[in-house]
């Protein structure tokens, strides 16, 4: 059951995105609200929910001041800098002869009502197979700007960098194959997907003026992308809000270029489905999007709710102690916490993948 902030959370959210009209619960302290909202990446959004209420339920007029000036700085002006940092990094593979497609943030974002209320994170990008050249052309570009500037191999299934101060995840793999065994194989698929470079928008630089292509993932790779990261997240640690509206943004916005069947067959193969069933069902009965867009699904209530409450309030988070001994603890304990969560989005040995997940660890010390 839904603690009365949470539903308060909920509400503001319909009401930001435009699904509901009416009024809110009672509000007990809108600092719970306000850190409830940060940690699900939607300040801006419960911004939005607020400008629909009568004045006699919005919050007090120095916290509503307050939550319009992070807004404004947190989402509105760091979303100008991410789109800029876009644009000038897809400028300099066009220069070089690369392409570049963002995956997941400004991919998302553009899905959204509002793209510069969607907080931006890492970017994360997809070469078309010629990752290596391109970080090489890079490494070389990079020795000249000085030594700060350097690519971190320590990672499994990306190179980063940083640039224009966002972290730069550069894609060899779609997902992280030296984990589940199910993941090795939807690479083949995922690679398959990423050959199409029929999808992109021209990103215009502000400050100088000029564009630079940009490539975006097709329809079908990015369904399956986002229902696997969501996937991958979820069995791990936890997911947010934020995600869950990436899907149905996604979904309002591409519901006719989707091959729902061929998704939903893959899906089922995977073991996947009926955390895709749950996904989709919150997305309808408490985020209030219309039936209509997403596939007939049959889902059951109570695990429904359950990943709802996990999403809104998890056991474990991705926030691990910062000392070797306790943080390897706290991630078997969290591992083992989890266990429900990995039966639902896997079929395959929890044990074969844990140990899979330690050799992995082992090859890239700094992952741990």
């Amino acid at each position: 059951m839904l603690s009365s902030n949470q539903e308060v959370l909920l509400q503001l959210v319909r009401l930001g995105i435009g699904h509901s009209k009416g009024d809110l619960p009672d509000v007990t302290s809108w600092g719970q609200i306000e850190a409830l909202a940060l940690q699900q990446g939607l300040s801006a959004i419960i911004v939005d929910g607020v400008e629909h209420l009568p004045k006699s339920q919005r919050p007090p007029k120095e916290i509503l001041l307050q939550w319009i000036g992070n807004t404004l700085q947190s989402y509105e002006y760091r979303y100008e800098l991410y789109r800029i940092a876009i644009a000038e990094m897809g400028a300099w593979y066009n220069t070089h002869g690369f392409k570049m497609m963002v995956l997941k943030g400004y991919a998302c974002g553009l899905d959204w009502p509002k793209p510069e209320h969607r907080p931006c994170g890492d970017i994360d990008i997809w070469q078309f197979g010629q990752q290596k050249d391109a970080d090489e052309a890079l490494n070389a570009w990079f020795k000249v700007q000085g030594p700060k500037f350097k690519i971190d191999n320590s990672h499994h299934h990306h190179t980063v960098f940083e640039w224009k101060g966002f972290t730069i995840e550069n894609h060899y793999d779609f997902v992280n194959v030296h984990a589940e065994k199910s993941s090795k194989e939807l690479e083949k698929v995922f690679k398959q997907l990423g050959t199409d470079d029929s999808h992109f928008v021209e990103v215009k630089d502000t400050l100088t003026g000029s564009a630079a292509k940009v490539y975006l993932p097709s329809p079908n790779l990015h369904a399956l992308f986002l229902i696997r990261h969501m996937v991958s997240h979820f069995a791990a640690a936890e997911i947010s809000l934020r995600q869950v509206l990436d899907w149905a943004f996604f979904v309002k916005k591409h519901k006719k270029e989707i091959d729902w069947d061929w998704l939903v067959s893959l899906l089922d193969q995977y073991h996947m489905k009926e955390f895709f069933n749950c996904i989709n069902a919150i997305c309808v009965e408490d985020l209030g999007f219309e039936t209509n867009i997403f596939p007939y699904v049959q889902f059951s209530p109570e695990l429904k709710n359950k990943v709802l409450t996990d999403i809104l309030e998890p056991a474990f988070t991705a926030v691990e102690p910062n000392s070797l001994i306790p943080r390897m603890v706290y991630k078997y304990r969290r591992w083992q916490g989890n266990a429900w969560k990995q039966r639902l989005c896997y079929n395959e040995s929890r044990w074969n993948a844990f140990w899979t997940g330690i050799w992995a660890k082992l090859l890239k010390p700094a992952s741990i």
